[in-house]
C-alpha cells in the first residue's frame, strides 16, 4: 500500500493547525480558573469569598451549591465530586470555579479567597494504605494452575520487591474547553479530550439535562497519552455549568502550574513477587501482588488494574500463576490512564524477577527469558490461549540480525580496556494485547458523505492528538473508494455526527475506527459498482474503482469516478453511509477471571546497549536495536514513528521522570525544574526498527496491527541495561527495582559496599 505523510504535518510545522486555544472567541466570552484545595485531607470548616466576589470583573463563583443535576464526574465508580463539598482528599481538587472577564482577573481573584480546614491524617504511599485498609474497590486475581504445590517441585525460589513510580503526561497542549450557549438551552463543548462521549455524558449528568442537549466538538489534542481520557473531563463540565446559568460563553484553559497540580498520572505500583525455576531454567511458578497508588477516587484505576494483571507474564509461558491487585485510595491526586495503561507496570514486575533470579542462579537473565517465551497454543493466565505467536520470531531475528553475539563480544572487550565507563545490554521482550478490556467498549461508528462533486467527508469516533489517526482513516476510505486523497477530508470527532463513541485509548482507535471506515465505504462502492455496471453494461463483479478511474477486469475504461457519482445523484441513489463495527470473537467473564478479552496480540524484542560513566553516574543510550510486530504496515513511517516516540517515553519513565510528593500530598516535581523529561540528550544516539515478516491480522485494520501502546514498553530494557553496566563496575552490587533509575541512583549503586 502507499503510504502517505501525516496530514497534520504541513499545519504544524507553519503553526496553522487549530487547537481548543486557536478557536476566535465570541463577543462576551468569559474567562474561568479553578479555586482547588491546599490541603491533602481534611474538614472545610470555612470559606471566605467575599473578597475575590468584590473584585471588578469577577462575573460570579460557581460552587457545588450551583450544581442542577449530581455532583458527580466519576465514571467507574462514582466517588468524585465535581465540587468538594465538606471534605478535601487532595491537594489540587477542585473547591470553586470563578467566572470573570479575563483570565488575569479570575487568578487574581482565587488569591483572595481564604479557607479553613481541619486536617486530617494523610496517605501518600500503596503500602500506608492498605495497612490502614483503604483501597478504592475490591482486589481482582487471575491464577492458571497450582502455585501453591508447584513451588514444591522447584529448584530455584526467588522473592523479592519492586517500585515503579508515576509518570508525568506532559502533554504540549495543557487541558482545555470552550463552551458556548446554543440555542433552547443546548450547549457546545469544544474540548480537548480523549473522550467526547465521556465528556458529554458526564456534563448532561450534573446539568441536569438529556444528552441531546450536549454538542461536543474536538478538533485535535496537542498530545493526551491517557491524561485526557477521563481528566478532560471537569474541566468541560465546570464551563458547561457557568454557561448554563450565565448563558455566556465560557473558555477555560489550565496553566502548566495548575494542570501539574491538580491532575492524575501514571499510577506508582510498589509489588512483591515470588517467581519459582526448575533445575533448567524454566519458570514453573510465579505469584505477585500489586499494590497500585490510585489516589483519592477511581478515576480509570479499576481498568487500569485489571490490564496490569492481563500482562503479568510479558511474554513468558508460566504454568502456574496468581496475580492480585489492590487499588490503593490515597490522598494524591486520582492517577490516570497513562500509555501502556497498567501494562508497563506489570512487566516491570516480571523483568525483574527474573533479572533477580537470573543474578541468584549465576546465569545471564536472557537465557531463563529465552527459554520460556511464550508459544503457539500456550495459555495465558486468565485463559485466552495464544495464537498466531510472534514471539520467538522476534527474539530470534533480533539476535540474528543486530548479531547480539558480537554485540556482547564488542561490550565485553570495551569493558576490560575501561574504569571509568562501563556498557551494559539487555533484551526487553514484548507481548501487548489489543482490544480494551471491557468489552463493551470495544466498537466504533463512521459516518461516509460523498458529495456532488466527488469529494468525500469522513466522521468517526477518532481523536487525533498527534498519533497520525486521521492520515491513517483518510488512507482506508482513499484505498477503499479508490480514489486520490486530495479528494478526502477528515472531519472533526463531534457527538453529534458519531454518537456514544468509546475513548480514543486502548492502542484500538485505528482498528476500531478504520473497520468502521472501510465497511462504509464498501456499502457506498457497492452501490457506486451498480450504477457503473449500467453505465458501462457490464457485470458488477468485473468492476473496479482505482486511481479516480472505473477498471473493469483491470483495464481502465474512460468513465471517471465524478461521472459515476454524477449519475448516482441522477438516479438518487444514497451517496452517504453510516456504519457501525464491533470487534468479534473477544469476550471476559469477571466472576470467573477467564475469557477471550483481547482480538490479537502484538510481539517485538528490542536490544538496549548503554554507557555509564562510573565517575558521575550519568549514563548514555547507546542504540536500542528493535524488531517488531507492525502485521502488514499501512503506513511504516507513521508506525516508525510511533516506535521511537513511545521507546523514549518509556525510557523517561524507567530512567528520568521522578514524580515527588511530601508526606503532606504537595507535589514537590510542579515545575520543569524539578521534573525532567527526556530531551534530544538523553534520546537514544541510535533507534533501529525492523519490520517482522509476517501476514498480518485480519482483526487489525488491513492487517495493520495497533502500534501506540506496545513500543513504551521497550523503554524497560533501559532500566536493566544500565544495571548490567552497574553490576560490571561494582560487582557487590545488589540488583534493586527501584524505578526511575536516576543518576543518583546509579551513583549510589556504583559505590555501595
Amino acid at each position: 500500500m502507499k503510504t502517505i505523510k501525516n496530514i497534520d504535518s504541513f499545519g504544524h510545522v507553519r503553526g496553522e493547525s487549530l487547537f481548543v486555544d486557536d478557536i476566535p472567541t465570541l463577543q462576551g466570552t468569559l474567562y474561568g480558573v479553578t479555586f482547588d484545595s491546599p490541603k491533602a485531607h481534611g474538614t472545610i470548616k470555612n470559606i471566605d469569598y467575599s473578597k475575590a466576589e468584590s473584585l471588578e470583573g469577577v462575573v460570579k463563583i460557581f460552587t457545588y451549591k450551583d450544581i442542577l443535576g449530581e455532583n458527580q464526574i466519576g465514571g467507574i465508580i462514582p466517588d468524585e465530586p465535581l465540587w468538594a463539598e465538606d471534605e478535601v482528599h487532595f491537594i489540587g481538587q477542585p473547591i470553586a470555579f470563578i467566572v470573570a472577564t479575563s483570565e488575569a482577573i479570575a487568578k487574581k481573584s482565587r488569591a483572595l479567597i481564604t479557607i479553613e480546614i481541619d486536617e486530617k491524617p494523610v496517605i501518600t504511599t500503596a503500602k500506608e494504605a492498605k495497612e490502614k485498609g483503604s483501597f478504592i474497590n475490591a482486589p481482582r486475581s487471575f491464577k492458571l494452575g497450582n502455585t501453591t504445590s508447584s513451588f514444591s517441585n522447584c529448584e530455584y525460589i526467588i522473592e523479592g520487591e519492586t517500585f515503579s513510580n508515576g509518570q508525568e503526561h506532559l502533554y504540549l497542549e495543557t487541558q482545555g474547553c470552550y463552551a458556548v450557549p446554543m440555542e433552547n438551552g443546548n450547549i457546545k463543548i469544544t474540548s480537548s479530550t480523549q473522550g467526547p462521549t465521556s465528556v458529554q455524558k458526564t456534563v448532561a449528568k450534573v446539568l441536569g439535562v438529556s444528552m441531546h442537549k450536549i454538542e461536543v466538538d474536538v478538533i485535535r489534542l496537542g498530545g493526551g497519552f491517557g491524561g485526557k481520557e477521563d481528566q478532560a473531563t471537569p474541566w468541560a463540565v465546570m464551563a458547561a455549568v457557568a454557561v448554563q446559568n450565565l448563558k455566556k460563553p465560557v473558555k477555560y484553559i489550565l496553566n502548566r502550574h495548575d494542570d501539574l497540580r491538580m491532575t492524575g498520572k501514571r499510577h506508582p505500583y510498589e509489588s512483591t513477587f515470588k517467581i519459582g525455576l526448575s533445575k533448567e531454567y524454566k519458570i514453573q511458578a510465579f505469584e505477585v501482588e500489586f499494590l497500585q497508588n490510585s489516589g483519592a477516587a477511581a478515576d480509570l484505576s479499576p481498568a487500569i488494574a485489571e490490564r496490569t494483571l492481563f500482562h503479568a507474564t510479558n511474554s513468558y509461558f508460566i504454568p502456574n500463576v496468581t496475580t492480585i491487585v489492590h487499588s490503593c485510595k490515597t490522598n494524591l491526586p486520582p492517577n490516570t490512564a497513562f500509555r501502556g495503561f497498567g501494562g508497563p507496570q506489570g512487566m516491570f514486575v516480571i523483568e525483574s524477577a527474573i533479572a533477580k533470579a537470573a543474578e541468584e542462579i549465576g546465569i545471564d537473565k536472557k537465557e531463563i527469558q529465552e527459554l520460556n517465551l511464550l508459544q503457539e497454543n500456550d495459555e495465558f493466565s486468565y485463559g485466552q490461549i495464544a495464537t498466531q505467536v510472534e514471539m520467538e520470531n522476534c527474539w530470534t531475528s533480533a539476535k540474528n540480525n543486530f548479531n547480539s553475539a558480537k554485540l556482547e563480544e564488542e561490550i565485553a572487550a570495551f569493558n576490560n580496556k575501561n574504569t571509568q565507563y562501563k556498557k551494559g545490554l539487555s533484551f526487553m521482550p514484548i507481548t501487548f494485547g489489543i482490544s480494551f478490556t471491557n468489552t463493551p467498549m470495544n466498537h466504533a461508528r463512521a459516518l461516509i458523505h460523498i458529495y456532488q462533486d466527488g469529494s468525500v467527508g469522513v466522521s468517526t469516533g477518532a481523536v487525533e492528538m498527534g498519533q497520525s489517526v486521521n492520515t491513517k482513516m483518510l488512507q482506508v476510505a482513499s484505498v477503499t473508494l479508490g480514489i486520490s486523497t486530495t479528494k478526502v477530508k477528515l472531519e472533526t470527532t463531534n457527538t453529534t455526527r458519531v454518537a456514544n463513541t468509546s475513548p480514543t485509548a486502548a492502542s484500538a482507535t485505528a482498528d476500531l475506527n478504520g473497520k468502521a471506515v472501510l465497511k462504509a465505504c464498501n456499502s457506498l462502492i457497492d452501490r457506486l459498482t451498480t450504477v457503473a455496471s449500467t453505465l458501462l453494461a457490464v457485470d458488477k463483479g468485473v468492476i473496479q474503482f482505482k486511481n479516480d478511474m472505473v477498471y473493469v477486469n483491470q483495464q481502465q475504461t474512460s468513465l471517471t469516478w465524478e461521472k459515476v457519482v454524477e449519475q448516482a445523484m441522477f438516479e438518487r441513489v444514497a451517496l452517504s453511509e453510516n456504519a457501525h463495527y464491533a470487534t468479534p470473537i473477544i469476550h471476559f467473564d469477571k466472576t470467573k477471571e477467564k475469557g477471550h478479552p483481547f482480538a490479537y496480540h502484538v510481539y517485538g524484542t528490542a536490544i538496549t546497549v548503554v554507557t555509564v560513566d562510573c565517575l558521575r553516574g550519568t549514563y548514555e543510550i547507546d542504540a536500542v536495536k528493535i524488531v517488531h510486530d507492525f502485521g502488514k504496515s499501512m503506513n511504516i513511517g507513521i508506525d516508525t514513528g510511533q516506535i521511537e516516540g513511545a521507546l523514549v517515553q518509556g525510557i523517561g519513565w524507567m530512567t528520568l521522570e521522578e514524580i515527588s510528593y511530601n508526606e503532606h500530598g504537595q507535589l514537590l516535581s510542579n515545575a520543569l525544574s524539578t521534573y525532567k523529561v527526556p530531551d534530544v540528550f538523553s534520546a537514544p544516539k541510535t533507534i533501529e526498527v525492523l519490520p517482522l515478516e509476517t501476514l498480518g491480522n485480519e482483526h487489525a485494520i488491513l492487517k495493520s496491527k495497533a502500534v501506540g501502546e506496545p513500543p513504551l514498553m521497550y523503554g524497560i530494557g533501559a532500566y536493566f541495561a544500565i544495571q548490567n553496566a552497574v553490576k560490571e563496575f561494582n560487582p557487590n552490587y545488589q540488583l534493586k527495582f527501584d524505578a526511575p533509575f536516576t543518576p543518583e541512583k546509579v551513583l549510589m549503586g556504583l559505590y555501595e559496599e
